[in-house]
């Protein structure tokens, strides 16, 4: 996500930062190439425009000629304006009104609105709420069986639809079904075209009239760039829509979707999906965003992620491990077994500050099958050779191998990098962050 453009404006940011003093004409060059930067990352005109013109005014003002570092300052100002253009900052779901409330999930065919239903089930399942899947989706057959599925998987209750009932009768009759089963919040999976007709208006704006939703959100295909901007568009002028959900926002999108949207239409971006995994949805922070395009990392969304799955009594038992020198294998796993379950590894190694523009860094390919193997191999160890490596000899290492299904050079391997990270847990202990600093990249 973003990769591209991170690396060209971070190149942009070396050269001004190179100069001890910015002139007008140093900064005037270096808007020409944010402004190519930008156009080439699919935002919209009107938007570059704008972006543009404020970081301009801001940076040839006394904010930066007066500054002792006035490359760093431009950098900040890019960040904010950036910020602004996305929304300031983070806005929730509109959930007023008595329950059961109603979300309409609107969108085209292809943009991962079911899936993304489900998603935002179990989002606001953990939230608290008692989310209800309706299948209001009568044209597509597999819409109804896929959104049962996801149901069954997340143990969210769904609606019993049917291809002949009618689709406002569906968002109808479900609130009814979600009453008498305890539900306090809706979620109606729309049906979709390939294109924007009338026929799906009219019918979208039946459903609106017969439920009146607290809110309606658009999925939209990131990977579509300014498209998706102009059906959100299209979408909100029929609807009035309440916001915007960018799926598919883990693949290769350029980020002008991102962008662009709420100074297009004023809505903002509410959540984005980042994996096909049913917990692989964000809520959108502008903010954090507009850190991460610039290559500074998403530290707040990282420890959040960690939040959510460690267990807070663990955490401290295995602090105190740490202290100890006392990080066993079996420790190891399964802190590797928390790490998967925070989503994509690459998507976690992008939220490290410089990492994203670390030449070191760059094609940085992490290999989720690996962990896999890890975590195979030590659970092949007996006990006493998880908390005593020491004890692992060639027959044990060959024993290991087999009953994990991997080579003796892959037991030898992790062995290796477990005492490597023992040995850097040890520096650290003894040094604290002074210890730590000979581990870290140099960026």
């Amino acid at each position: 996500m973003f990769n591209t453009l991170s690396e060209k404006l971070n190149s942009i940011f070396k050269k001004l930062k190179g100069h001890g003093k910015l002139s007008e004409k140093n900064i005037e060059e270096g808007m020409k190439e944010v402004r190519m930067a930008l156009l080439e990352a699919d935002v919209h005109y009107k938007v570059v425009k704008q972006l543009i013109s404020g970081i301009k005014e801001r940076s040839i003002g006394r904010e930066v000629m007066e500054s002792l570092t006035p490359g760093q300052q431009v950098i900040k100002i890019v960040n904010d304006e950036l910020t602004q253009m996305m929304g300031a900052r983070h806005e929730d779901l509109r959930l007023s009104g008595a329950a059961p409330v109603s979300i309409m999930l609107v969108g085209l065919q292809g943009s991962g609105k079911t899936t993304t239903a489900g998603k935002l089930a179990l989002y606001l399942r953990k939230s608290g709420r008692k989310p209800f899947l309706v299948p209001a989706d009568v044209y597509r057959p597999a819409a109804i069986d896929q959104l049962q599925k996801l149901g069954h998987q997340i143990s969210v209750p769904v609606f019993s639809s049917s291809l002949e009932m009618n689709p406002v009768r569906i968002a109808q009759d479900s609130k009814i079904d979600a009453l008498r089963q305890g539900c306090d919040t809706l979620i109606l999976d729309t049906a979709g075209r390939l294109h924007i007709d009338d026929a799906l208006m009219e019918e979208l704006r039946r459903i609106k009239e017969a439920v009146t939703p607290s809110d309606i959100l658009l999925v939209a295909d990131a990977m579509t760039g300014q498209d998706a901007v102009n059906i959100a568009q299209a979408f909100n002028d029929a609807l009035d829509i309440g916001g915007v959900i960018l799926s598919k926002m883990d693949g290769d999108a350029r980020g002008g979707a991102a962008i662009s949207i709420k100074s297009i239409t004023g809505k903002p971006i509410k959540y984005i999906g980042v994996g096909e995994k049913l917990n692989a949805l964000e809520p959108f922070h502008p903010e954090r965003m507009s850190s991460r395009i610039l290559g500074m990392g998403d530290v707040l969304t990282m420890i959040e992620k960690a939040q959510a799955v460690m267990d807070e009594k663990k955490a401290a038992e295995l602090e105190k491990k740490l202290r100890k020198s006392q990080f066993t294998l079996e420790d190891f796993r399964d802190q590797l077994i928390q790490v998967r379950k925070m989503g994509s590894l690459s998507d976690i190694v992008s939220m490290i500050p410089g990492i994203g523009v670390n030449k070191q860094f760059k094609n940085l390919n992490v290999d989720e099958k690996e962990l896999v193997k890890v975590e195979a191999i030590i659970n092949s160890m007996t006990p006493k050779e998880r908390h005593h490596f020491q004890i692992i000899n060639g027959n044990r290492r060959k024993r290991i191998a087999k009953g994990s299904g991997t080579s003796v050079q892959d037991v030898n391997q992790l062995l290796k990098n477990y005492t490597q990270i023992l040995k850097m847990m040890k520096k650290i202990s003894k040094g604290g962050m002074h210890g730590m600093g000979r581990f870290m990249p140099s960026f």
